[in-house]
């Protein structure tokens, strides 16, 4: 592991505990930064999914399944998704494309620390 990543550990079947924590099955849990090592213990079959990267330079907006520098591209983020243009398909997935809420009747705020 890399110090200066952060972390996300997410529990797709069985039950596993990351850094003492048990996570049930689609549970997941942010570990943040600073980590070398990783304490994982699973009693019964697990699968379970490590995510880390790079932290983002830049304050972020996040909101529903969308990721974005602005509101404008959270705004254009949705509008895409809706017309059923630019993310593509899921494959496998039974089922229609969930619609995205609408957005919230206030300004979404950027989030994050500026390295």
């Amino acid at each position: 592991m890399r110090a200066d990543f952060e972390y996300a550990a997410l529990t797709m079947s069985g039950e596993a505990e990351v850094d003492g924590v048990r996570l049930a099955p689609g549970s997941m849990l942010y570990l943040g930064c600073g980590r070398t090592e990783l304490p994982l213990r699973a009693d019964v079959d697990s699968t379970f999914m490590l995510l880390g990267g790079e932290p983002f330079e830049e304050r972020i907006v996040m909101w529903w399944n969308f990721v974005g520098r602005s509101q404008q591209e959270i705004e254009e983020a949705r509008k895409d998704w809706t017309a059923g243009s630019r993310f593509g398909e899921v494959t496998g997935y039974e089922g229609s494309r969930l619609p995205a809420p609408a957005l919230p009747p206030v300004a979404l705020k950027p989030r994050g620390r500026v390295r």
